[in-house]
């Protein structure tokens, strides 16, 4: 079910907005799944049991800082460090647009979840609105994933001519934030994600503009309250005890030679096929190839 039942009763209401925000509540599983959320970022699903990021600090989510509340792992989507089939359900929320290599980006997910959720912009919002950090256009047809890869970070420089002046402030300002599910895709799939790379020869490897600002402003005070609303609220809605007991070792396996067999040393991690060492810093394991 991909909405709960006060999700469409909002949205009947026409509170679309209340309901999309609820959306985050909405994970149709199980308490007894384990479940994995990778480009967790800083706003983390209260419903994830470990949580994977490529960054401790990036400019791809405005320097957010890393929310590591729970069992934490640094390392990227396309090499996911964890043992095959590993978790029951994966949540990857606003984190496959960013990815230049879509199609091992879905394989690691398939790879090491049973099952799963994905969210991203929708490809017509990506085209009137491209964020500068977003390598991928996805759209959604019969429960199939669409992908086109962009050449660049604003694929189609005419249309922003014209779409900015005119029409940006209306859309942007206005429809996308009333009317959020219209623009963005939810993609729930299970044993196997459908989907199909529409310009697999593109390279989406290019390097992001420079012409960006590095650094966002100091939170708000309005921006602080919130995150510490969100703060609260992970502490209640999370399965704190749960997560506290998951023994990270158990899931992981080598990035580098994909051994299973992985142990704690010194204060790291070590492969015992391959002898590869990883660094874990202040509690959080770089499990970078």
């Amino acid at each position: 079910m991909e909405k709960s039942r006060v999700m469409i009763l909002f949205e009947k209401m026409g509170m679309e907005r209340i309901s999309w925000s609820l959306r985050r509540l909405h994970v149709p599983i199980p308490s007894s799944d384990l479940v994995l959320e990778v480009g967790s970022g800083g706003n983390p699903y209260f419903r994830s049991n470990v949580l994977l990021d490529a960054y401790l600090d990036t400019r791809e989510r405005h320097h957010v800082p890393l929310i590591a509340d729970r069992k934490t792992v640094i390392a990227p989507v396309e090499n996911l460090p964890f043992k095959d089939k590993s978790f029951d359900f994966i949540i990857a929320s606003h984190v496959l647009e960013h990815s230049p290599d879509p199609e091992k980006f879905l394989a690691e997910l398939q790879r090491v979840g049973k099952a799963g959720y994905i969210e991203v912009p929708d490809a017509l919002m990506e085209r009137l609105n491209p964020y500068i950090d977003h390598r991928l256009e996805i759209y959604a047809v019969d429960n199939k994933l669409f992908i086109k890869k962009k050449k660049q970070s604003i694929p189609d420089l005419e249309l922003q001519k014209f779409y900015e002046p005119r029409a940006k402030a209306l859309i942007a300002g206005y429809l996308i934030p009333k009317f959020p599910f219209n623009f963005h895709v939810r993609f729930y799939w299970n044993d196997q994600i459908d989907h199909k790379i529409l310009n697999p020869e593109i390279n989406a490897g290019w390097v992001s503009s420079e012409d960006y600002p590095t650094h966002t402003k100091k939170p708000s005070a309005a921006e602080a309250i919130k995150r510490l609303i969100l703060k609260i609220a992970r502490f209640f809605l999370s399965q704190n005890h749960r997560n506290k007991n998951i023994n990270l070792i158990d899931l992981l396996r080598c990035p580098r030679c994909k051994n299973d067999k992985v142990v704690n040393h010194l204060g790291s991690i070590k492969c015992e096929r391959c002898n590869a060492v990883y660094e874990v810093i202040d509690g959080l394991p770089h499990l970078k190839a």
